[in-house]
């Protein structure tokens, strides 16, 4: 929907269409990256949060144990997101291409498709050699940056008005994953422009050579009008909630478990 907004009416009619042409097994189209994305991007971000939280302590002339404000959480979760951007941008490549190998076909931008992670990979070394895996890098860079600033930061704000004047870490599971799905929609509305003008360099480079952001970006609201940058927003925003909200519930327990395992030693 992000890259071939005319294609569909919506998200019933991209449901629809997509199951009679490609079936239910077309709704799974580059699962395997998107699993390696996530799990990546998650794994260094959250260890980066946890160092850039020690910078931010640092530069503010804190004490390393002192509890950090909502903004100053917000501010060191979007340094760590520069580093997962670096794991994040050829996952995310390769899976935004498997997932829209049927439009391009269709469309007439590519005469034969690839149909598995090996064959869009081994395309992408072909074609561009291992840099093309970073296709979309800065556009990558400059979604993540401000979005896991107001990611973190809403996670933060919603935990503090849960808390109530309580210590954070009291919160049960309702709280925390109301406010992690409520971090990730904050995410996706502050960023989903930036987001859809990334996936468009990300696939429509398989057919050619495309302008950078910013070219990218006018072109969409010249021809387009700006409506088509927000194409996709509304299964994007389905997505965010429950999925965030699974994320940053794994997230606070299993940081509780492996602190009193630590403790213990």
């Amino acid at each position: 929907m992000q890259t071939f907004p005319s294609m569909y009416k919506g998200l019933v009619d991209c449901f629809v269409k997509t199951y009679k042409q490609v079936g239910f097994r077309g709704f799974y189209k580059g699962t395997t990256p998107a699993l390696v994305a996530n799990i990546a991007e998650n794994s260094v971000l959250f260890m980066c949060y946890g160092f850039c939280q020690q910078i931010v302590r640092f530069l503010a002339g804190l004490d390393r144990k002192t509890e950090l404000s909502d903004l100053q959480n917000a501010a060191a979760g979007s340094f760590a997101s520069a580093f997962a951007t670096l794991v994040l941008c050829p996952t995310e490549l390769v899976k935004c291409r498997l997932q829209t190998m049927h439009e391009l076909q269709l469309s007439g931008k590519i005469t034969q498709g690839h149909n598995t992670v090996w064959s869009v990979v081994k395309g992408v070394l072909q074609k561009d050699g291992p840099l093309g895996f970073y296709r979309g890098l800065s556009s990558t860079l400059l979604r993540e940056l401000p979005g896991y600033f107001v990611f973190f930061g809403g996670y933060e704000l919603s935990r503090t008005f849960f808390a109530s004047g309580r210590s954070k870490n009291e919160l049960g599971p309702i709280p925390l994953m109301i406010s992690g799905g409520f971090g990730g929609i904050c995410l996706w509305i502050a960023v989903y422009p930036i987001d859809c003008v990334k996936s468009r360099i990300q696939v429509l480079s398989m057919a050619g050579k495309q302008a950078g952001f910013m070219g990218t970006f006018s072109n969409v609201l010249r021809n387009e009008g700006v409506l088509a940058l927000y194409s996709g927003l509304k299964p994007t925003l389905l997505r965010a909630f429950p999925a965030n909200g699974a994320l940053f519930l794994t997230y606070e327990y299993s940081r509780k478990i492996m602190m009193k395992q630590i403790d213990a030693y």
